[in-house]
């Protein structure tokens, strides 16, 4: 892992199984350039009663960014900022067995209830999607434009250097008929390579070993350039992406939130579609990239070394790149025959309103080819007194009746999606019945294990047990097929923030 917070750490890398030992001016210097990252403020989803609000609606996220990033911060001895984590990023960081789907649908879906680990009394709910796989030969052309920052904030280690060899994965990866373009922006936008054949990787790997960093940062004159290009070369019936590789730090031309927002929404009528891949620290703008990501029909991924790299644009390039479905959103309906209350964990920036499931203008989250999507809800049960629920008034107009004909039942998931070109919603529905068991399997216990610890991480009101090892002890006995290492990593991770806590 190659970490640097400004020029003088950029001589220092470590390897990702190394722990980390930072003397006192090291620790102020990274403190210092944290306080410059930007997160958006997570407001924790509280519990909702079935009697008054029995949808819960959402949109999916693909996204993987917070768990990589809380993981740079510890292992650089950081304190994590509450709003950096995002409990669904972390979970949906991991890999999950899920089986493949079997009918005409591109996905499956799956549930499980079990007690819930760290709550007496309430239930634990898991909601697990799987995308088809699509074999990488049968990905159709691609139409890629690289649009890489160069500008001076990108002066690295961990920033450009990383960038160039971690894109030299992605073009590993390209045949005869893909293409790609790259675009740079610093004072300003322009076009280093013009579309190239994936057969002349030499050419495009000259061409990104040729960029260096200087200059200030005009995104918006970029991102409006990559698009040109992109809709230029369009590729009718393939796959037109653009890749965006920045720290986020947008500071000329069209730098707000509200503005990039407005500009990406333009841009995705063109059908070419938007992946962000952040880099750095210091000055990494998450708010920034999840706004561009979310509003392009995209995903957003942070690469804080070459093993995520690897990840995300090796092991995982087909659902980074490839998507099989745009516009996904869940809404689940609780039997209040057995439910009294529920509360979504994470998501938080993913709610939708219930009317917008059957909304087909309403802009949702896309899923890449093998992807998984896991949400978790704890639900309490009828008839158990919960702190949680507060008691209110009566109602006067509104009768509290409930169909007694679904008594097995204990939710309803639906889901809808549209295919990559189409713009007609489809829905699968999934009911969930009653489990005569209630033993957690090997990948949803690894899943709640890291949602408790983001729940402790964000120092969460609805936690009982606050006890990391405990933590610890469900994610080791739950690390289940490990073949790449992934769930030990997470529980060194957490062996090793412990150990910075306690030293505070």
């Amino acid at each position: 892992m190659i970490l640097s917070s400004c020029n003088q750490y950029t001589n220092r890398s470590y390897n990702v199984t190394e722990s980390i030992v930072l003397d006192t001016n090291d620790k102020l210097a990274l403190e210092t350039a944290a306080n410059a990252e930007n997160y958006k403020e997570i407001i924790e989803n509280d519990f909702k009663r079935v009697a008054l609000s029995p949808l819960s609606t959402f949109s999916i996220d693909v996204d993987k960014a917070s768990y990589s990033n809380i993981r740079r911060m510890i292992n650089n001895g950081q304190e994590i900022p509450a709003d950096a984590v995002k409990i669904e990023e972390m979970i949906n960081y991991f890999k999950y067995s899920y089986e493949q789907p079997k009918d005409q649908h591109p996905f499956a879906i799956h549930t499980e209830e079990v007690n819930t680990p760290w709550n007496e009394g309430t239930q634990l709910i898991k909601i697990g999607i799987k995308g088809k796989e699509i074999q990488k030969d049968d990905f159709p052309a691609s139409n890629l434009v690289f649009l890489i920052d160069v500008s001076g904030s990108m002066n690295a280690t961990n920033k450009l250097p990383l960038l160039k060899k971690a894109f030299r994965l992605l073009v590993a990866q390209l045949r005869p008929k893909d293409k790609v373009s790259i675009v740079v922006y610093a004072g300003a936008a322009g076009v280093v390579l013009k579309p190239t054949s994936g057969k002349n990787k030499e050419k495009i790997l000259e061409a990104l070993d040729n960029l260096e960093a200087g200059g200030s940062t005009a995104g918006g004159e970029g991102i409006q350039l990559a698009y040109k290009i992109a809709q230029e070369h369009f590729i009718k019936n393939g796959n037109n992406r653009v890749i965006l590789a920045t720290d986020g730090d947008f500071n000329v031309g069209e730098s707000s939130d509200v503005a990039m927002k407005e500009l990406i929404e333009e841009q995705r009528k063109t059908g070419v579609f938007l992946t962000c891949l952040g880099f750095g620290m210091g000055n990494y703008k998450d708010s920034k990239l999840e706004v561009l990501a979310d509003t392009g029909n995209g995903n957003h991924a942070y690469i804080d070394s070459m093993q995520e790299a690897q990840r995300v644009l090796g092991i995982e390039f087909g659902g980074t790149l490839y998507t099989i479905a745009k516009d996904v959103k869940i809404q689940v309906e609780f039997n209040p025959n057995k439910v009294q209350a529920y509360r979504l964990i994470g998501y938080e920036n993913r709610l939708l309103h219930d009317e917008d499931f059957i909304d087909d203008t309403k802009d949702a989250g896309e899923l890449g080819s093998g992807h998984t999507v896991t949400a978790l809800y704890e639900v309490i049960p009828v008839g158990v007194e919960s702190k949680y629920l507060k008691d209110i008034s009566n109602l006067k107009y509104t009768k509290k009746e409930t169909n007694n004909s679904y008594r097995d039942e204990l939710f309803t998931v639906k889901f809808r999606y549209k295919k990559p070109k189409e713009d007609q919603s489809i829905e699968i529905i999934h009911t969930h019945k009653m489990g005569s068991e209630k033993l957690m399997s090997s990948d949803f216990g690894f899943a709640a294990s890291v949602a408790w610890y983001g729940m402790k991480l964000r120092n969460s009101k609805y936690l009982e047990n606050r006890a990391v090892a405990d933590i610890i002890s469900l994610a080791q006995e739950n690390r289940g097929d490990d073949e790449l290492g992934y769930r030990a990593e997470f529980i060194r991770l957490m062996n090793s923030y412990e150990n910075y806590e306690q030293e505070k």
